[in-house]
């Protein structure tokens, strides 16, 4: 494959990325339509959010880092790229790995020390893992030693940016961890297994996991609970948790709770209380499917309309919120599966099925927040970062009971019971347990109504419970609700 330089005048929008360019290039890196000599040199890459683009993904519009600063313990993965047509016989080539303070057990590199590059592949990376927490102020240098092939310059073609080294320097480790969820639901059978992740964003070392512990437990029934092995995951540990007694009682609602604990060097964030319930059974007609009312899958961005009674300015009035709402997609075999679609093909390994009786609120992408219940205004100074605030997004909120077990136009409500966390920083957070109840009725052709009560339950925040009364729509076309003669909540500082 035939290399040009990737600083093209003719791609360049700016006079002072022209300039940049014309000076870090030789005049071998414009020999457009002619052969470049074969370089060899690293080609790290980091998004504008310095997040390490991890090949094959590559962007041609970034310029390679000679430099990193790193804070993560997950393995960092650096590409080295070799410009040159696809090789008739395999190049090999040898770099070294040496570390400022000369301690070189802190981490390891794989391969140990040499690359390979072979036919049309002419990337190879160094994976750089982490085994120990660091030094303050030290730093990893990786450098292009030797090439088998002499023709093969090591380095870019100019001095200005050689990249034949790579610096990585160690900033002050910053590890803690989080559920991605908040509750999971079982049947409640002896023997039943579910999983559940816990995640570390930043990594973490074995060694520092495999003995501490992160959980303390509020058991309302009995089970075991194991997890994988670890040691080749810095990202997750999935445990599972195994049902050792039978709790299928219809009537009866069945609940455990596993929180996480700081422990040092970890700090439990985010969402830090995992739920496993068992619910009140309640006989249910799959064809009423009432969550349909009010999610449209085709629709990223569809939303349900609400009203909430709240204090504004010092006086109690109805006002407005909206977010993005979403059915839940569950497995064939939950109890309240609904086939949704078949996606045109006779093969049921992609068959999609959606929970007939819950509905849940959360962004299409990316990592902001929702107002889920027009939470965000009863706090005055809340981040909207769902690693801070997880509880913005509830993905498993509303869950509906239809009248007579079969009704499409009317029943109950009820708002699923969980622990939410919402924080203004990652070192101020809350957990605040939510509930509440209500009904749901077609009050004109197509246009559902759902009245509820929210209840929000914390002692440091609200001294106990506070509510108020919601109303919601499935169109944003409604009447505006009487004004009611009750108090109502008003902004609270987190």
């Amino acid at each position: 494959m035939k290399t040009y330089s990737k600083m093209n005048p003719i791609k360049i929008l700016s006079i002072f990325t022209i300039a940049l360019l014309l000076t870090s290039c030789s005049k071998d890196d414009y020999k457009l339509g002619s052969e470049i000599e074969p370089h060899l040199r690293f080609n790290f890459l980091v998004t504008s959010a310095n997040v390490p683009l991890e090949y094959p993904t590559v962007n041609s519009m970034l310029i390679p880092k000679d430099t990193y600063v790193n804070s993560s313990v997950k393995t960092l993965k650096v590409p080295v790229a070799l410009s040159t047509r696809s090789l008739k016989n395999a190049v090999t080539a040898n770099f070294s790995a040496v570390s400022s303070t000369g301690d070189n057990e802190s981490f390891t590199v794989n391969p140990v020390n040499q690359l390979v590059f072979e036919g049309s592949k002419l990337t190879d990376t160094i994976a750089v893992s982490f085994d120990k927490r660091w030094a303050a102020n030290q730093s990893i240098t990786l450098k292009l030693e030797t090439v088998s092939d002499p023709e093969i310059h090591i380095g870019n073609l100019n001095t200005t940016y050689p990249n034949d080294t790579f610096k990585i320097d160690l900033a002050t480790i910053t590890t803690n961890y989080t559920f991605p969820v908040n509750q999971i639901v079982i049947k409640g059978e002896v023997g039943e297994t579910v999983d559940f992740k816990v995640n570390f964003p930043n990594g973490f070392f074995p060694s520092e996991i495999e003995n501490a512990t992160i959980f303390k437990f509020q058991n309302g029934f009995e089970y075991s609970l194991t997890h994988d092995d670890y040691r080749d995951n810095r990202s997750s540990i999935t445990y599972h948790l195994t049902l050792l007694e039978d709790i299928q009682n219809d009537d009866a609602r069945y609940e455990s709770k596993i929180t996480l604990v700081n422990i040092p060097n970890y700090n439990a964030t985010g969402s830090i209380n995992l739920t496993i319930v068992k619910p009140i059974k309640s006989p249910r007609d799959l064809q009423a499917w009432p969550a349909s009312k009010f999610t449209d899958p085709t629709n990223a961005f569809y939303l349900t309309y609400g009203e909430h009674w709240f204090n504004n300015n010092g006086n109690c009035t109805w006002q407005t919120f909206n977010a993005l709402t979403f059915p839940i997609i569950v497995t064939k075999d939950n109890e309240n599966a609904i086939l949704y679609s078949d996606k045109g093909t006779a093969n049921p390994n992609d068959d999609v099925y959606h929970d007939a009786f819950k509905i849940g609120f959360n962004v299409a992408s990316g990592t902001n927040t929702v107002n889920s219940f027009g939470l965000k205004r009863w706090f005055s100074n809340e981040s909207n970062s769902a690693a801070i605030s997880p509880g913005f997004n509830i993905t498993s909120a509303l869950e509906f009971f239809p009248a007579n077990g079969n009704s499409k136009t009317e029943g109950t409500v009820l708002v699923i019971p969980q622990d939410i966390t919402i924080g203004s920083s990652a070192t101020n957070t809350h957990v605040i347990a939510i509930s509440g109840d209500g009904t749901y009725k077609e009050i004109s052709n197509g246009l559902f109504e759902i009245s509820f009560e929210l209840k929000l339950t914390n002692e440091k925040l609200f001294g106990g419970t506070v509510s108020t009364q919601y109303r919601m729509y499935n169109n944003r076309v409604y009447t505006k609700p009487s004004p009611l003669s009750i108090p109502c909540p008003k902004e609270v500082t987190l």
